[in-house]
């Protein structure tokens, strides 16, 4: 026989206990975990920012041609007015297009119904998504030439030009 006995088992470790292989939250895991949720919080608000900010990268131009001369009804009536003999390309949907200083073309829209005013035909035009930055652009209502413009009239709609 052996003096030597078996020395008594070991109680089993309770559910919570540390050395279970349950419980993993460490103050360091937990500060990482932190870290890494109120990063994803920050850079998630950020590209939301910088996308509501690259909308207001644009604006609408707006103005009016006044189309004069013989070419108009005369007087004000309720009747939409057109060009025509020589003018028949200004009307409701011609083409508006902004250049910016380098003679680029960078956005296009388009003239309103011409509605008749102190014997002339007036269109207002817009031209959505006119690219902010340069100091100066140039505006063509159909083929009929460009007229600079400035970017501070561009963007408070001070657009206007007159043919006839």
């Amino acid at each position: 026989m052996s003096d030597v006995t078996e020395p008594p088992a070991a109680p089993p470790l309770p559910e919570n206990s540390p050395r279970s292989g349950r419980r993993w939250t460490h103050p360091v895991v937990t500060g990482t975990a932190g870290l890494v949720i109120g990063a994803a919080g920050v850079g998630l608000a950020w590209g939301l920012s910088a996308g509501a900010t690259s909308a207001s990268k644009t604006f609408t131009l707006k103005g009016t041609l006044t189309l004069t001369g013989d070419n108009v009804p005369s007087g004000d009536t309720s009747e939409n007015c057109t060009g025509y003999e020589g003018y028949d390309d200004i009307g409701a949907g011609a083409a508006v297009t902004v250049y910016d200083n380098a003679g680029k073309a960078i956005a296009q829209g388009a003239l309103g119904v011409g509605k008749p005013h102190d014997a002339a035909c007036v269109f207002h035009a817009a031209v959505p998504g006119v690219p902010n930055g340069p100091r100066f652009y140039q505006v063509e209502v159909s083929h009929r030439g460009k007229l600079t413009v400035s970017s501070t009239e561009a963007k408070a709609g001070g657009f206007a030009a007159s043919l006839g």
